[in-house]
């Protein structure tokens, strides 16, 4: 989803064994990429994510009651299939702070890639839903399984949306897989942990306001860094600017967080 005109990021923050470990993806919705959208060709795409909590105390970080803001997410996305019934884009997003603490000094990896190929809708036949495949969080760094440290999420999705008839919005249904090294069960006392590395994803977006507000949400299932969803508006300052703000609620045993804020800017041009 994320939204009709303007297409961009989300933001996961993982903290295992000491080690900050983070995502970066393609066209999202909200929280996930359950989107069937696929940024048009030669446009692109800036954002720039922000997730932090609210009148909590400092707390320890991990808690519940801890408060926690994180550095701001940087992505850019462009459409790069000059064709009318099948779009690709690709993307790079940078995630400062994706440190390799068994290294020293802590070595920086906050780069993350990603791409995306499907078809709009209507394009295969008349009433054709919207198709799409590709893979995100692809880092730089491969796991290490004497540090546990990793950035290869290398996570596949595929997804599936339609237009709902009498403007109810739009409906996106898929499912994704990555490494199972770095996507599992927080709460396993395993080691390693145990794999919880796929799931199903939902997405849904609507039109409060032609042009103007927009509404959406998302979930995924599991329990891993993946897992969770939320809900917000977002406010098109024109066709191209769009701002989006709602809660997030991902997986509290990985996050330690009932839920967070987060302030989304998309910008295409």
């Amino acid at each position: 989803m994320k939204k009709i005109v303007s297409l961009g990021l989300i933001f996961l923050f993982v903290t295992y064994l000491g080690v900050t470990n983070v995502s970066a993806t393609p066209s999202t919705t909200y929280w996930t990429t359950s989107t069937s959208d696929v940024q048009p060709y030669g446009v692109w795409h800036l954002g720039i994510d922000n997730y932090f909590t609210l009148f909590k105390d400092k707390g320890t970080l991990g808690t519940e009651s801890g408060s926690l803001t994180n550095a701001p997410v940087f992505g850019l996305t462009v459409g790069v299939l000059p064709f009318e019934k099948l779009n690709m884009e690709v993307g790079v997003d940078m995630i400062e702070g994706t440190y390799d603490t068994s290294t020293t000094p802590n070595k920086n990896y906050p780069l993350f890639f990603n791409g995306k190929l499907g078809t709009p809708e209507g394009s295969l036949f008349e009433g054709s839903p919207a198709l799409n495949i590709g893979m995100w969080n692809i880092g730089t760094k491969a796991y290490d399984s004497n540090t546990g440290f990793g950035t290869n999420y290398n996570i596949i999705h595929a997804m599936v949306g339609k237009t709902l008839p009498s403007d109810m919005g739009r409906l996106h249904v898929g499912y994704y897989t990555g490494n199972d090294k770095l996507l599992f069960d927080a709460t396993s006392t395993a080691t390693p942990k145990t794999p919880n590395n796929s799931g199903f994803m939902i997405g849904y977006d609507k039109w409060l306001v032609k042009d103007k507000f927009m509404f959406a949400a998302d979930w995924a299932t599991g329990k891993n860094a993946i897992s969770g969803g939320g809900f917000g508006i977002y406010w098109f300052y024109t066709p191209s600017v769009s701002l989006l703000m709602g809660p997030v609620f991902p997986d509290k045993d990985t996050y330690g967080k009932d839920w967070v804020w987060t302030t989304q800017m998309d910008i295409n041009f």
